[in-house]
């Protein structure tokens, strides 16, 4: 199971950090995301990375201001978010997939967090 949390309300410019608990199983030879949805758009990429790091990618519209990282020990995907814009509101999303190819098409994911909503005010 993978369960999201850290979401909440920040003005445009501001911080976040979430946060990606997984428990249930091991994911330690899969690619983690990050995934967003705003109301009336589809499920688009933020980022991704192999479960050991070596490996991320990021969606060109938060590169540079978003960080993907892992802490091992605590099975838990973390998304650092800075110089938050209005336009990064939605729902976001953790997944996991069973290969280890870094996939930025929500289809191929096999594992979902329920989501945590980020709303930046201007």
């Amino acid at each position: 199971q993978l369960q999201a949390s850290g979401g909440g309300l920040v003005q445009a410019g501001g911080s976040l950090r979430l946060s990606c608990a997984f428990s249930g199983r091991t994911f330690s030879s899969n690619v983690v995301g990050w995934f967003r949805q705003a109301p009336g758009k589809e499920r688009e990429f933020v980022a991704g990375s192999s479960w050991g790091g070596s490996r991320t990618a990021y969606a060109d519209s938060v590169k540079g201001r978003f960080t993907i990282s892992r802490d091992s020990a605590r099975n838990t995907v973390y998304l650092q978010m800075n110089s938050l814009k209005p336009e990064d509101t939605a729902v976001y999303y953790c997944a996991a997939r069973r290969t280890d190819f870094i996939s930025r098409s929500p289809w191929g994911y096999d594992y979902w967090g329920q989501g945590t909503q980020v709303t930046v005010s201007s």
